[in-house]
């Protein structure tokens, strides 16, 4: 289903989803009231939501309608601005499955290639997940029934029954932590560095698929939420410890070797798996700087982006561990890595604070 207040964008919209076989638009509606009384009448796993709506507002709508349909998921749509940005990522964290930011002009919505393959690739993954009923949501934001416990996935096999083959945990501390994700990956980053302690002094760097709006307000929320100096990465600035550097949107960070300390470097490369930034990137560059110092985490999100780059810094000696299935939003990136034998440990998003805690406060090898 559909929602925004344009006729013109509805209509675009429908033909931009329908594009793709696998998808099929059964309701627009240009209210959200409108939209609560279709879930009745309709069978509708997808509620693409505009935030600016006339009355009830998506943001406001957004709590109601993931109570009426339990089992449907909303990908909230925005034109790129900084307000919305910020919107964004506080729906993520009432419940929404991911946002999109669609093209400032309507009527670039069918002519702009790469927004059309985000819109059709994160409609049928998010669409995939809730068949299988992974993807979480603050208890707030749904109703007791539809809440889940996390189910961890641990040394055997994941929760979709998928062997999973662990390499052996490290023996090293490291001197760095990279952290890369996708899909639902805002939510959880908040989590994990939140409860990281400021006693973790590694520098983070973090690629997250998000576009330049958003990247630069991701950092200031991960600055709150670690009590850390956190920004967009600036090109040649050095890596120091205590820092948190995010990729900013459209660029590639990277790391090079420095005379005093190992800086970053942003580029505007080829995307990769169809992102800039992009995960992979960002490890195969760091793999033979840091050699078996580094630890990556990979989180939740869809693709697989990072399995590449996870393989280069294994073999240089580092570390990899993942999210599990049953506490991802999508398990396509860490799943990517996890059954590819890369991974040290695969965990449930509550695990993965005090696990990352205790490599990294362990004493020097």
């Amino acid at each position: 289903m559909v929602v925004d207040e344009s006729a013109v964008v509805r209509g675009l919209l429908t033909r931009a989803l329908e594009a793709d076989d696998a998808i099929s638009v059964v309701a627009t509606v240009a209210t959200c009231e409108a939209a609560l009384r279709t879930l009745d009448r309709k069978d509708i796993e997808i509620i693409v939501l505009d935030f600016e709506m006339p009355e009830l507002d998506g943001m406001t709508a957004l709590p109601p309608l993931l109570a009426a349909k339990p089992g449907a998921q909303v990908i909230m749509t925005s034109t790129p601005t900084r307000r919305n940005a910020e919107v964004s990522l506080r729906a993520l964290s009432m419940g929404a499955a991911d946002c999109l930011t669609r093209p400032a002009s309507p009527s670039e919505i069918l002519s702009a290639a790469a927004f059309q393959r985000e819109l059709h690739d994160k409609i049928k993954a998010v669409a995939e997940a809730g068949r299988r009923g992974r993807v979480d949501v603050p208890a707030a934001a749904r109703p007791a029934a539809a809440t889940r416990a996390p189910v961890p996935a641990v040394s055997g096999r994941a929760a979709a029954n998928t062997t999973i083959t662990l390499r052996t945990a490290p023996v090293q501390r490291p001197e760095v932590i990279a952290i890369g994700s996708s899909t639902g990956g805002p939510q959880a980053l908040l989590q994990i560095i939140g409860e990281l302690g400021a006693d973790v002094t590694q520098p983070i760097l973090i690629t997250q698929h998000m576009p330049a709006d958003f990247t630069a307000l991701l950092a200031e929320h991960v600055a709150r939420a670690s009590g850390r100096p956190c920004h967009e990465a600036r090109d040649g600035e050095a890596i120091l410890p205590g820092r948190i550097y995010v990729a900013p949107g459209d660029r590639h960070m990277v790391v090079e070797t420095g005379h005093e300390a190992n800086v970053i470097r942003l580029t505007q490369d080829a995307p990769e798996n169809f992102c800039r930034p992009a995960v992979d990137p960002m490890l195969r560059s760091m793999a033979p700087v840091y050699g078996a110092r580094l630890l990556v985490v990979v989180l939740t999100g869809m693709g697989v982006d990072g399995r590449n780059g996870c393989e280069a810094v294994t073999a240089a000696g580092g570390s990899v561990i993942a999210q599990d299935e049953a506490t991802s939003v999508v398990w396509g990136m860490p799943g990517a890595v996890a059954t590819a034998g890369l991974c040290s440990a695969v965990l449930p998003l509550a695990e993965i604070a005090p696990y990352v805690r205790k490599l990294a406060l362990r004493s020097a090898a």
